[in-house]
């Protein structure tokens, strides 16, 4: 007896956004004044950052997921003396349990009043060369940067278009953004480290985004990819990676790693109504070192 396949519905008209200040609309296009923001990986380094850019953009409230309960509150403290009028709350999250991020997000709805973006910067990189890599470490890596940036989409999506737990947001059209950060890793191969389950797995997350906005893009719902090349973060600092910045800054046109902060405009075009019709795109932040 055959069973019937389910198929991706699509194409039922989306409204464009309501612009939110008619009196500016410079400032109106890249404003995220109401909205409320999921940063995964929030506590340091480039979530930390993007995180910042959102309050700077004027979000209502900003929820930072970690799974290190130290730096986590830390860096609530840091965002609110930065930002006193600011809602910015933390939330001990492994990104690879489903419950847990299940419960910490319907935990952010009820203390911040919905999810209107996700932003995916929890991940973690390994250097083994192929002969040598362990099942675990393979699982590992893919558990963390593929299965987890899957999981939070997930949990957040279903909060976005599950019309018992978000009835009012389905009539009112007011869709979200969720955009899962890959690398430049998911298109071309590293040099001169290996790292083939990280490759993977960043491959993985490109094709993650495109599926789901596939499927979601009639919710108003869009999720896109960024893909960082190599950037100044504390992953690539240390003595024992002079051989490899050498190979890194002679293959990228600009010649240097990206700041910190080099992400952020690029996560504010998605969040906001400047990207409002982009969706199931990757944009590269790369220094141009996919170009060759």
């Amino acid at each position: 007896m055959s069973t019937s396949v389910p198929q991706i519905r699509v194409a039922t008209p989306t409204a464009p956004p309501i612009p939110q200040r008619r009196d500016n609309p410079a400032v109106a296009r890249f404003s995220l004044t109401g909205k409320v923001a999921i940063v995964t990986g929030g506590a340091g380094g480039l979530g930390f950052e993007a995180a910042r850019a959102l309050l700077e953009h004027d979000v209502s409230g900003l929820a930072l997921f970690d799974i290190s309960n130290d730096v986590g509150p830390q860096a609530v403290d840091q965002l609110k003396s930065a930002f006193p009028k600011a809602n910015v709350i933390f939330k001990l999250v492994n990104v690879t349990d489903a419950a847990l991020v299940t419960t910490a997000v319907n935990v952010v709805v009820e203390e911040l009043g919905s999810v209107d973006i996700l932003l995916t910067f929890a991940g973690i990189v390994g250097c083994v060369h192929a002969e040598d890599m362990t099942v675990e470490q393979w699982n590992r890596i893919l558990e963390v940067n593929l299965t987890g940036s899957f999981l939070c989409a997930q949990a957040v999506g279903k909060y976005e278009v599950c019309p018992a737990c978000a009835k009012e947001m389905i009539e009112q059209g007011t869709g979200g953004s969720i955009v899962l950060i890959a690398s430049i890793s998911g298109h071309t191969t590293n040099f001169p480290q290996p790292q083939v389950s990280y490759n993977v797995s960043k491959a993985g997350v490109l094709m993650t985004a495109k599926s789901l906005a596939a499927e979601w893009g009639r919710y108003g719902i869009r999720v896109n990819t960024i893909s960082p090349g190599y950037m100044d973060t504390v992953l690539n600092e240390g003595k024992g990676l002079d051989e490899h910045k050498a190979h890194w800054y002679s293959r990228t046109p600009l010649g240097r790693m990206g700041g910190k902060d080099e992400l952020n405009g690029t996560v504010i075009l998605l969040c906001s109504e400047a990207g409002s019709f982009i969706t199931g795109t990757d944009i590269k932040v790369d220094g141009g070192i996919t170009t060759f």
